[in-house]
């Protein structure tokens, strides 16, 4: 098993310093690149004080093995890549951690399937790390983000080039990816901010679809560029595997550790994907069974991609949960 690691700043020998990134579902190892507001010189995590890691998860296609990746026989593994969970990703970052010879973290922290990483660490491996921030995700996959995963999938494997999971070599399923980030990108922005952003303005690049059927009003062409972008990046195989293993993300059936670190829970006031409610429910049931668990709300009209578009925002709410400086959050009562 071949796994991508980037790391920002030199870790301590204790850990002390180590602040594991996990990233979403179309993100890499390169949290810099990604995060830029949150991880950087000057920043939140500045890698001047902190050691900042990120692990390209099990089953993507930024550099960890995946289905595009050699198999024992040689050709790609396609549709013979196996499940994937969030559990395997998590024991995947820890053993690649191991090899740069970190055993303990600081803190664990990531957004929406980064934040079902970060909370496995403080379930599964709660003697690994002190502080867990989980961010626009909570304890399990409601059926209706399951639903919209199914969804994306399906517009995956019905495009004609899919070939059953077993298209390298020929012709890939852009269609099919394009459609499935479409789908995506309207479960992580909200109605207040399209009609702000969009309204019922048609195309700015021309056409009238008041006039033309064929044309297009401007979120139409937000949705088409946003597709072809997409296309060009994602390996499709790469994403059935982890929007799959965000579909059987379900922790709460798990007992919990007395020594279990701290957990931080950040619901986003306008995500309709990972409602808030479900996230401070998370974030109580915690508290209620002995966990230091506490919820906090990033108030944004982005909708769940908040945690990636409003890092000032998101950097007031994380500084004193971090212990770094910045303006107080107040915290929501579990």
């Amino acid at each position: 098993m071949v796994q991508r690691v980037s790391v920002y700043g030199e870790p301590a020998a204790d850990g002390s310093n180590v602040v594991l990134v996990a990233h979403a579902l179309t993100g890499s190892s390169r949290v810099a690149d990604w995060w830029g507001g949150i991880v950087g010189p000057g920043a939140l995590l500045d890698p001047a004080r902190d050691a900042i890691v990120g692990v390209n998860a099990i089953g993507s296609c930024y550099g960890s093995t995946g289905p595009a990746s050699a198999s024992p026989n040689g050709g790609p593994y396609g549709s013979s890549f196996p499940l994937v969970t969030v559990g395997d990703i998590v024991r995947g970052q820890a053993a690649a951690l191991a090899v740069l010879g970190i055993t303990r973290i600081r803190t664990a922290i990531g957004g929406s399937l980064g934040g079902m990483q970060a909370l496995a660490w403080a379930i599964e491996r709660p003697e690994d790390l002190d502080l867990a921030i989980v961010i626009g995700a909570y304890d399990h996959f409601a059926a209706m983000g399951i639903a919209l995963n199914a969804v994306a999938r399906e517009a995956i494997r019905s495009d004609p080039n899919f070939a059953g999971g077993d298209y390298y070599g020929g012709a890939a399923p852009l269609r099919g990816i394009e459609l499935a980030r479409k789908i995506a990108m309207l479960t992580y922005k909200s109605d207040a901010l399209f009609s702000e952003r969009f309204a019922r303005h048609v195309d700015r690049n021309g056409g009238d679809p008041y006039v033309n059927a064929a044309d297009r009003f401007d979120v139409e062409g937000y949705l088409d560029h946003q597709g072809a972008n997409f296309s060009k990046r994602m390996d499709a195989n790469a994403y059935l595997t982890l929007t799959r293993a965000m579909d059987l993300f379900d922790l709460r059936a798990r007992p919990l550790s007395p020594a279990a670190p701290q957990v931080a829970f950040v619901g986003i006031s306008s995500d309709w994907l990972f409602p808030p409610r479900y996230v401070r429910d998370a974030a109580a049931r915690l508290a209620r069974e002995g966990v230091r668990s506490r919820y906090f709300e990033l108030h944004s009209d982005h909708g769940h991609d908040a945690f990636l578009a409003e890092p000032a925002a998101l950097t007031e709410v994380l500084a004193p949960i971090l212990g770094a400086a910045g303006s107080a959050a107040a915290a929501v009562p579990s």
